[in-house]
C-alpha cells in the first residue's frame, strides 16, 4: 500500500510530466499548409496579407489575434482549435478568425 507521501509526490508529478509531453508534441506539431484539404475549407492563408480580396477578412486580423489562437503572444507559431494537430502562422488568416474574448 502507497504511503500518503509517495501518492502526493505521484499526484503532483504526473500531471507536470503529462503537461510536459503536451507542449512537447505541440511544439513538433506540422506547420499547416495552404494547400492542405482543412485549410483550404477555410480559406487559411499563411499571411494575411494575402487575404485582402477574401469574404470576411478585416485589416488587422490575424491568427495570432484570433480567439481560437493557442499560441503565445510572442509566438511565430501556435496551435489553432480548428486544426488539431497542427500549427499555424501567426501572421496567418482564416475565415473562422473570431474576436478574442477579454
Amino acid at each position: 500500500m502507497p504511503s500518503r507521501r509517495q501518492i502526493l509526490v505521484r499526484a503532483i508529478a504526473v500531471p507536470a510530466l503529462l503537461g510536459a509531453a503536451a507542449r512537447a508534441s505541440a511544439q513538433d506539431a506540422a506547420l499547416l499548409k495552404e494547400s492542405d484539404a482543412e485549410a483550404r475549407a477555410v480559406d487559411y492563408h499563411a499571411d494575411a496579407a494575402t487575404a485582402t480580396k477574401s469574404p470576411g477578412y478585416q485589416p488587422g486580423q490575424t491568427c495570432a489575434n484570433c480567439g481560437l489562437w493557442g499560441g503565445e503572444p510572442r509566438d511565430a507559431t501556435g496551435g489553432c482549435g480548428l486544426f488539431f494537430g497542427k500549427q499555424v502562422a501567426a501572421i496567418g488568416w482564416c475565415k473562422a478568425w473570431e474576436k478574442k474574448g477579454g
